[in-house]
């Protein structure tokens, strides 16, 4: 049944989309997806951190279903619906300060990131954006122009949106310094220099006094799973203080729970002006949001903001019901205790492998193989050096003849995994042992 499917959908669905499996998914739940043809998938993909619940949670469908035979849609911008007013009353609880308290709902991430932008723009009467090296902010017409993880994303569609700069971003172990001398060129002096070039963009390509913020994801998503040293985000929350420019955490992958704590900028001790969320919000269904300070969105005149699905009621239920979630299931908890279990997992397992495939090596240190298992919480990235192009590709390919989805991310040779936030320790423990038998499989050809 799925060939003729896939024959199909090559035919008539766009291809500009591109794809790492031709499965076609008919049903899914928890840890697990099922095709047509009755195969099932082991995913560490989760929809690209979406389904952080898991898939078709018993909690949020029952919410969903209640909701759609109650009223699915009331526009927003013809009155309110008390799954928004209810869910607005609850996410003030979770947020990283009080002081955010005042919300702009959605559909995707792109378009919060977007609204970020209008309100920035509008609240400080400046233009100018700063984005970060490696950085995904989505692929409409304006996060296009914020999107620098990979040309793929922009190619062929200019002009795009003026007023963006690019600033660095404190990837330490891609930085030629560090590989020079990585016990000099450590951490503190990767942050104190992209701090340094942070400071040259504003004397050399934006004024202060033209900018209205700097947008920056607390962890990269596509840029590879990198999290910056909290100094790195200390120093650019006082920058921004000094210069009146607006601190904006891009929250899409790294929000709810994916690193341990409900936003990943909790880890920093910072608090951003406007905070974007969307993904792992509604647990599969579209919505998305920002969040800032009620002095900042009441700048904006009504009318400003708005959008037909925007705030849908039936998605509103289905992020009700995910908090819910996490609340009954202790997801954070859970998150932390199979971060530290995979980390441990991971790095015996790979370093045995690559262990024993660079003791035969004769070329000496610039040919051995190495490995970087990084990342926060369950929002994990595996970087591989001296390994051919195409190398993480090939892993990703193993995995996916052991029934196991795991996608690659970044310009460079690295795999993220991004499973359920309740995953089970068996379930790790099979995550773990299918990832090192890939990596395995894969190093034989090298």
């Amino acid at each position: 049944m799925s060939a003729s499917l896939v024959q199909y959908g090559k035919a008539h669905i766009s291809k500009g989309i591109s794809r790492s499996t031709e499965l076609v998914i008919n049903r899914a739940k928890g840890a697990y997806v099922y095709t047509v043809d009755g195969e099932k998938y082991f995913d560490l993909t989760t929809g690209i951190g979406v389904v952080n619940t898991g898939h078709a949670h018993p909690t949020v469908v029952k919410a969903v279903q209640e909701q759609a035979a109650q009223v699915s849609h009331v526009q927003v911008n013809i009155a309110f619906h008390e799954p928004m007013i209810r869910l607005t009353e609850r996410l003030r609880t979770y947020m990283p300060s009080p002081s955010l308290d005042t919300f702009f709902f959605w559909n995707s991430g792109s378009e919060a990131v977007e609204a970020a932008i209008k309100l920035a723009r509008h609240a400080t009467k400046r233009q100018n954006v700063i984005v970060f090296q490696g950085s995904y902010h989505g692929r409409t017409f304006g996060t296009m122009a914020m999107t620098t993880s990979k040309t793929i994303y922009s190619a062929g569609f200019a002009p795009l949106m003026p007023g963006i700069v690019v600033a660095p971003f404190p990837y330490i172990k891609q930085w030629s310094a560090h590989k020079a001398d990585p016990v000099k060129f450590n951490e503190d002096w990767c942050a104190q220099e992209a701090l340094r070039g942070v400071e040259l963009v504003l004397k050399q390509q934006t004024a202060p006094k033209d900018t209205a913020a700097m947008i920056i994801e607390p962890v990269q998503g596509e840029g590879g799973y990198v999290a910056p040293p909290k100094q790195f985000m200390q120093g650019l929350r006082e920058i921004c203080n000094k210069n009146g420019i607006l601190l904006i955490a891009d929250e899409v992958q790294s929000g709810y729970g994916r690193t341990g704590k409900m936003f990943a900028i909790e880890h920093f001790n910072v608090t951003p002006d406007i905070m974007v969320m969307a993904k792992g919000i509604a647990s599969g269904y579209p919505l998305s949001a920002i969040v800032s300070r009620k002095e900042l969105m009441d700048l904006q005149p009504p009318g400003s903001m708005g959008g037909t699905y925007a705030g849908n009621a039936v998605a509103c239920a289905a992020a009700m019901a995910t908090l819910d979630v996490f609340d009954e299931e202790k997801l954070l908890e859970n998150c932390q205790a199979r971060s530290e279990q995979f980390f441990a997992g991971l790095r015996t397992g790979l370093n045995r492998v690559l262990s024993e495939k660079n003791k035969n090596n004769t070329k000496g240190d610039d040919s051995t193989i190495d490995v970087d298992i990084r990342g926060l919480g369950l929002m994990i990235g595996v970087e591989f050096f001296n390994v051919p192009s195409g190398f993480a590709s090939q892993v990703a390919k193993e995995a996916f003849q052991l029934k196991t989805l795991i996608l690659t991310t970044s310009i460079y040779e690295t795999l993220r995994l991004i499973p359920p936030l309740n995953i089970t320790k068996e379930e790790t423990d099979l995550a773990v042992e299918r990832m090192v038998a890939s990596v395995e499989a894969a190093i034989k050809n090298i």
